[in-house]
């Protein structure tokens, strides 16, 4: 029996997973992620290395862009099968997706005006990557699946989904393979979340499989004690409030903008912060808190005692959902402090390059960032402490203080990842290092091999490899 993997995307960096598996019979894509690395986005506009028409299944783990971002162009450019994945992700997906095509949009005709003044020219600066009608064009392949229900997606190829703790409706997917009276389990990781989180229960486990695909984020490093969250965020608002400036939160529309808000509920019933208004400037976060709400079979124990108890971290005195543009610029009129929650993540667009502007040559303002920040982003260029930065094609003096907490990730860290790979009683017969810089995915691939003894690749983008 023969598998052959090939690594698309998601080897050798984080975003852009994109991982091809063949069989004698079938090909299955594991993910469709967008690159969104600076540096690597030339990759997006590349033809697929497959022709779209010939492969059979999309397997989606979750709806994070990097993951799911690239799914309307594979379909635009030929892709007829189905895209498999969870009713939730199925419904945050197409919230984030369309989101992205108008962003892609947005930006095409930005860029234009912009290279018209400046009378010049570069690689594809007037189209958008791809249109909101080819995002729609994707939703009819759609197919939700449950959790820990086997499905045949080929003659030879079956699938379950268990969940990741992730983000909402985020799973873990293992792959069994047929042929002839031979069988070969194929188990990759999605994104694996964090045990004792709030609002998701903990990372499935599993015993035994014969190869194993793992994200490495987070593999060479260890995330700050959870107990640090609560008093990290009081110390940060309430610093900012005594000096008159504002928080600036850039975060992820899908779980880390839901958690912020979870956080700061608690804070403030246990008045431990100023009541301040808390601001959530992205309709797309708006948008998946509301699915978050339509789901709360997914909750873990403690978020359904507190809804139980008619709280909600969604409803608080002082939350305002932003929806026009006109409240979002609003907002910097307001005098005193205040707490603007708004996307993208990594500042690479959205509503938060406007509120940076507004702020980030202000001292007495905080940029506090509660994500990760991928290799040549905006957020990462000032997370690492650039004096000036490019923000909607001007260049700001960096003033403002930038802070950081990383008990808030949503990515196992090093240990973490050890005790999930822990869980399976005998060694795979290998263990493929994804979804990682380069350094964090070799460190923890040599974490894994002094732990366990394994057999561990380190893949780079294009490598193809056989399991045998």
């Amino acid at each position: 029996m023969n598998i052959k993997v090939t690594f698309l995307g998601g080897a050798g960096n984080v975003a852009g997973s994109k991982y091809l598996l063949e069989t004698s019979k079938t090909r299955i894509l594991m993910d469709c992620g967008m690159f969104q690395e600076r540096g690597l986005t030339d990759r997006n506009w590349a033809p697929f290395p497959v022709s779209p028409e010939t492969v059979d299944a999309v397997i989606l783990t979750h709806a994070h862009i990097d993951h799911s971002g690239l799914l309307p162009k594979l379909v635009r450019d030929g892709f007829k099968g189905k895209i498999y994945c969870t009713q939730a992700t199925c419904e945050i997906s197409k919230i984030m997706l369309l989101d992205t095509a108008h962003l892609q949009e947005e930006d095409a005709e930005f860029k234009k005006k912009r290279h018209e003044r400046e009378g010049r020219e570069g690689p594809h600066p007037e189209m958008p990557l791809y249109t909101t009608a080819d995002a729609q064009a994707t939703f009819p392949h759609f197919q939700p699946v449950e959790y820990i229900k086997p499905l045949n997606v080929s003659d030879d190829i079956q699938v379950d989904f268990h969940n990741a703790g992730h983000v909402l409706g985020s799973a873990m997917v293992k792959l069994t393979v047929t042929e002839a009276n031979e069988q070969r389990t194929v188990l990759f990781s999605g994104d694996v979340g964090r045990w004792d989180k709030p609002i998701l229960k903990n990372p499935s486990m599993f015993t035994q499989v014969d190869y194993v695909f793992v994200e490495s984020t987070y593999g060479d490093r260890l995330h700050d004690d959870e107990v640090d969250i609560s008093q990290s965020l009081a110390d940060i608002v309430n610093s900012t409030w005594q000096g008159g400036g504002n928080i600036v939160i850039p975060s992820f529309a899908l779980q880390r903008s839901q958690e912020v808000l979870y956080y700061l509920d608690k804070l403030l019933v246990e008045n431990r912060i100023p009541h301040l208004m808390v601001f959530v400037d992205s309709p797309m976060a708006q948008a998946i808190t509301e699915v978050f709400k339509q789901h709360s079979e997914l909750f873990d124990k403690e978020m359904m005692q507190m809804i139980g108890r008619g709280r909600s971290p969604f409803h608080f005195p002082g939350l305002k959902m932003v929806e026009s543009v006109e409240e979002s610029k609003s907002i910097n009129h307001i005098k005193g402090t205040v707490i603007i929650i708004a996307g993208s993540g990594m500042c690479t667009g959205g509503r938060i390059k406007h509120h940076l502007v507004t702020n980030i040559t202000r001292p007495e303002s905080t940029i506090l960032f509660v994500g990760y920040q991928a290799s040549g982003t905006l957020g990462r260029t000032i997370l690492d402490g650039a004096e000036t930065v490019r923000i909607l094609g001007q260049y700001y003096p960096v003033k403002a203080r930038v802070a950081q907490i990383h008990a808030f990730s949503s990515h196992a860290d090093r240990n973490e990842l050890l005790r999930w790979l822990s869980g399976l009683q005998q060694a795979p017969k290998r263990t493929f290092v994804i979804h990682g810089d380069t350094d964090s995915a070799k460190s923890f691939g040599e974490f894994i091999r002094e732990q366990k003894g394994w057999d561990v690749v380190v893949p780079s983008f294009g490598d193809e490899v056989i399991l045998d």
